[in-house]
This record gives structure tokens, C-alpha cells and sequence, in this order.
């Protein structure tokens, strides 16, 4: 990998890790579902004029359906699940959380929803990253309230979510923009969003640092980090573009302790670090560098 595509990669990652900070400062005053429909509605504005400039709108228009199925379960349920945890959770709980989305991508291979083939050391990370969730939620069991269960269930709902979509969009959407699918989706969301705003409106107006907050969440941590991503994807590849999870914990952490003055405790480390660790094997992320060192050594 060139060295300035492995810097771009750390920059996604803090923009992804970003988003957990931004949620944390603004959700208090928006409240869930009018901080998601506005990040959203603001993404895809940005998003929008992209998709036009590339002569895309009637794709756009072709993938109307497919593209409300992601938009529902891509955008606005997850991101709706994500700024619930956090009115509970630290940014940087979870993010770690969301770090189990490839977990769940193996196990719809499992369950035979995914037609691949998985070694067992792939199996067995799995299984490792899921020890790592036990981990990070076993130093709370004697703490925790049932409002702590329920914002851990969204964001492992919301991961899950995630990992359902991916293999969605594989099969639905082969050969449509990834400007498309992101601007699409966005959009989408929004209108999804629509019926439920005037019963959920902001008791007091917002204040400047969390509309900022809101804005810097639409248009770094969706509108830009998409385009990043999926720029990413066409240049090195998916299987190196995802590797961008697993950094994504470290900057969640990083912002939250800066600004917020969130702890970072050791059984968020080490359920970290085994979850990551469970991640990579399951995706055989060791697996293939050890084929790549092997080649190299060969020539």
C-alpha cells in the first residue's frame, strides 16, 4: 500500500471516530431522531451535487427501491441505534461496538446467508471476537442498569444492521455508483425520518456548539467520510479499504478523552484488543499478510 493511502485510511478512521463525538455533544439537545434526520438530510444535500456532476440521476432514479432498503437499514436505523448508545454509552464503548460489524458479516456466513467458505481459524476468530464483547461488558454486570443493556443492544443491533446491508448491497445493487448508493441512501433515510419529526421535536432550542457539532458530524463524518471510503474501495480494494475498522476504536477513544474527558479503562483496552484481534482472524486479515510475506520472501 502507498504510504499516502495508508495515511488516507487513518484520516477515515478519525473522521468514523469523529462521529461518535459529535454524537455524544449533540444528541443531548436534539434528541436522537432529529440529530440522525438532520445528518442525513444534510449529507445527502452535500452528496447530491456530486451525483449530478457525474450524470448519475438516472441511475439514481432506476435504484429507487433498493436504495429505501438501504437507506432504512444502512443510515437510519443504525445511525438512529448509534445516537441512542451514546446518550448511555461513552463515544469510545461504542465504537467498539460498532468494531463487531465483520463479526456479524461472518456469521450471516454461518447461518448460510453469505454462500462463502470459512477455515476454522476464521471460525474461531469469530468466536474470539465475541469473548471480547463478553469481556468489555463483563467489568459492568455488577454496575449496570437495564438502560446500559438496552443502548448495548442497539449498538450491537446497529452492527448487525450493518453487516445485513453490506450483503444486501452486493446483491441488489451490482454495478451502481458508490455515489449513488451513499447520495441515494442518505436521502432516503431522511424522508424515512420525515413522519416521525414533529413528535419528537427539541424542547429548547439547540445551542451553537451542538448544531456545529451536527453539522461537522454531516458533512466530515457521512457526506465526506463516504467519499473517502468509496474512493478508498476503487483504489486498493475492498479488502484493504475495510481494514479502516479496526482503527476506528483507537480515534473514538483519542477524540472522546480530549474533549469530552471520557475514561478510557482497561476493560475497554482489552475487550478491544481481542475483539480486534477475533476481527482480523475471522477475516483472515493474518492470513493474508502471511501469503503476502511468503511471496515476497519467494521473489
Amino acid at each position: 500500500m502507498h504510504l499516502r493511502y495508508f495515511f488516507e485510511l487513518i484520516a477515515l478512521a478519525a473522521l468514523w471516530g469523529a462521529s461518535f463525538l459529535f454524537m455524544r455533544v449533540a444528541v443531548p439537545e436534539f434528541g436522537p431522531i432529529w440529530l440522525i434526520a438532520w445528518r442525513v438530510f444534510l449529507a445527502g444535500l452535500i452528496l447530491l451535487p456530486v451525483l449530478m456532476h457525474q450524470g448519475l440521476v438516472g441511475e439514481l432514479r432506476k435504484n429507487l427501491k433498493p436504495l429505501f432498503i438501504i437507506g432504512a437499514f444502512n443510515s437510519a436505523l443504525p445511525f438512529l441505534a448509534y445516537a441512542y448508545a451514546t446518550t448511555i454509552l461513552t463515544g469510545g464503548f461504542t465504537s467498539i461496538l460498532n468494531a463487531t460489524v465483520p463479526l456479524f458479516g461472518v456469521l450471516l456466513v454461518l447461518l448460510g446467508i453469505n454462500k462463502e467458505t470459512l477455515s476454522w481459524t476464521q471460525i474461531g476468530g469469530f468466536l474470539l471476537g465475541f469473548v471480547g464483547v463478553g469481556i468489555l461488558l463483563g467489568w459492568h454486570t455488577s454496575t449496570a442498569n437495564p438502560h446500559f443493556w438496552l443502548a448495548v443492544m442497539a449498538g450491537l443491533g446497529a452492527a448487525f444492521l450493518y453487516a445485513v446491508s453490506a450483503t444486501y448491497i452486493k446483491r441488489s445493487l451490482v454495478g451502481v455508483s458508490a455515489v449513488v448508493i451513499a447520495a441515494g441512501s442518505q436521502l432516503a433515510a431522511f424522508l424515512l425520518f420525515l413522519p416521525l419529526l414533529p413528535f419528537s421535536v427539541p424542547t429548547a432550542v439547540p445551542s451553537l456548539i451542538a448544531i456545529l457539532a451536527l453539522i461537522a458530524l454531516a458533512v466530515f463524518s457521512t457526506a465526506l467520510a463516504y467519499l473517502m471510503y468509496f474512493r478508498l474501495i476503487r483504489i486498493l480494494g475492498p479488502a484493504r479499504a475495510v481494514t479502516v475498522t479496526y482503527m476506528i476504536p483507537l480515534f473514538a477513544m483519542i477524540w472522546g478523552s480530549l474533549f469530552l474527558h471520557e475514561p478510557i479503562t482497561w476493560d475497554m483496552i482489552v475487550g478491544c484488543i481481542v475483539i480486534l484481534t477475533g476481527t482480523a482472524l475471522a477475516n483472515g486479515v493474518f492470513t493474508r499478510w502471511r501469503k503476502k510475506k511468503s511471496t515476497i520472501h519467494k521473489t
